[in-house]
């Protein structure tokens, strides 16, 4: 189900000496209308049903609502134009938790605000957000493309998120999208990074390579070890046209994000996480972004909300810069 945007959300402290340089994102969010020219629209994404499917910690469909928060007082510098488009949560009938009907009505959505011309960042949201993403930016081309797109995912995650079980959940995401595009003959071009070998089985690994995933591990994704990083994330990125970029917020340490699902004993430094967030928004090839698992009722003084708003907020600016 689609609820419009609920603007009372948006809040703050205001400047008023400060003058236009001092304006704060709660005062320049518009609501998302058809007409809306090019800017970044935010979707929430407010389900968890996945997370529950793959017996995780619920709670995550919080998460729109908790980065809105902390979204509101980021200050107002490259991105200008900012409309909050909503919010979509599943509906349960009957013993049906709504999942698939979701994830159809989120791409659906994300395929509607890149027609517009707009950059799309999704809010979630367990990461059953990413096939409700990646089908929104497939169905977009598939409209405006003769010929099969090269997309490229990049997802910065603790875990593949390619698990072969019955039916869809947060873990499963990657291996559908997998699936879809052999269906639609397009080529499957993921790049995960941050990718522990401690929360991943031999399967998991196996199947990533069967499929031609490109990884990094978490051990590999040090501060002293970013320039390696960033050249594997470009070497990707030239090999694709349009990118899908999600982050899952379990790819940073425990300490950073503890309002997780399953945080990470290890994960990547923030510094190194932001960086590569900052390499594919530059890289004038991002169509959409998704911010996934962050979960309020494990979070500690609002610790996962801050970064989540942070990094949405440097995709943000990032790509108003261009």
């Amino acid at each position: 189900m689609h609820t419009p945007a609920d603007m009372t959300q948006w809040k703050g402290r205001v400047d008023a000496a400060e003058g236009q340089a001092g304006r704060r994102w709660h005062q320049i969010m518009q609501p998302w209308a058809p007409e809306a020219g090019q800017g970044v629209a935010l979707t929430g994404f407010a389900c968890d049903a996945g997370v529950h499917r793959n017996h995780g910690r619920p709670g995550a469909r919080k998460g729109p609502g908790a980065i809105r928060s902390m979204l509101s007082n980021m200050p107002v510098l490259d991105c200008q134009t900012l409309y909050d488009a909503g919010d979509i949560a599943p509906v349960a009938s009957g013993t049906h938790d709504g999942l698939e009907q979701a994830q159809d009505e989120l791409s659906s959505h994300l395929a509607g605000l890149l027609a517009q011309g707009l950059l799309p960042i999704t809010l979630g949201g367990g990461h059953e957000i990413a096939f409700g993403s990646f089908e929104g930016l497939a169905r977009h081309l598939a409209a405006s493309s003769g010929s099969p797109p090269r997309i490229g995912i990049v997802n910065l995650d603790a875990h593949f998120d390619l698990r072969q079980d019955d039916r869809a959940s947060s873990g499963t995401p990657f291996r559908q999208i997998a699936e879809n595009c052999r269906q639609r003959g397009w080529p499957f071009n993921y790049c995960c990074l941050g990718v522990s070998r401690y929360a991943n089985t031999q399967a998991l690994f196996d199947r990533a390579e069967s499929l031609g995933v490109g990884w990094m591990l978490d051990e590999e994704l040090g501060t002293s070890d970013r320039t390696n990083a960033l050249s594997r994330l470009d070497a990707f990125l030239h090999s694709v046209d349009h990118v899908y970029f999600t982050i899952c917020l379990d790819v940073l340490p425990a300490c950073v994000a503890p309002g997780v699902s399953a945080p990470a004993a290890r994960g990547v430094p923030l510094e190194v996480v932001e960086a590569l967030a900052d390499h594919v928004a530059a890289s004038g090839k991002m169509r959409l972004a998704d911010i996934a698992e962050l979960n309020p009722d494990f979070d500690i003084d609002h610790r996962s909300a801050r970064v989540a708003a942070r990094l949405v907020a440097r995709i943000a600016n990032q790509a108003g810069a261009l």
